[in-house]
């Protein structure tokens, strides 16, 4: 199963439990939350807890919808998306890596779009990570 690292319904994480949970790449996902807030500075962050199958997430959305989720793991986080069809196209047509095409290819595909994560476990796909987000804004 794949859950949350923070799976303590009553303890909201915060930048010390997130600095410790995903460890080197703290900057990451600082930097990745950043981005969203720099190109959209209406967008609005917030921890989410679902239920304790998946423990807590991060999400930062606009009024009407998620732009990203971030899910802290163990030493590294996901980061997650729904595209829309003008946006998936958007992005297999895009320049990004083949590899985060291909996830996008194999994800399923429900009635609010496609869902798909990316792991995070370096900087690599920092810049990958920040054309979808610039994709899902445009669409």
């Amino acid at each position: 199963m794949d859950t949350s690292i923070f799976t303590n319904k009553a303890e909201i994480p915060d930048d010390f439990l997130l600095r410790a949970a995903v460890d080197e790449l703290f900057a990451v996902w600082m930097n990745t939350r950043e981005y969203v807030f720099d190109v959209y500075p209406k967008a609005t962050g917030e921890w989410n807890f679902p239920g304790p199958k998946y423990g807590w997430s991060y999400r930062i959305k606009d009024k009407k919808r998620a732009i990203i989720y971030l899910l802290p793991r163990d030493k590294f986080f996901l980061a997650a998306f729904v595209f829309g069809e003008k946006a998936t196209q958007a992005a297999l047509s895009g320049d990004i890596s083949n590899e985060i095409k291909t996830i996008i290819e194999s994800a399923r595909v429900y009635a609010e779009g496609r869902g798909f994560r990316i792991e995070v476990r370096s900087n690599d796909l920092v810049n990958d990570i920040k054309k979808l987000i610039d994709i899902k804004l445009k669409f």
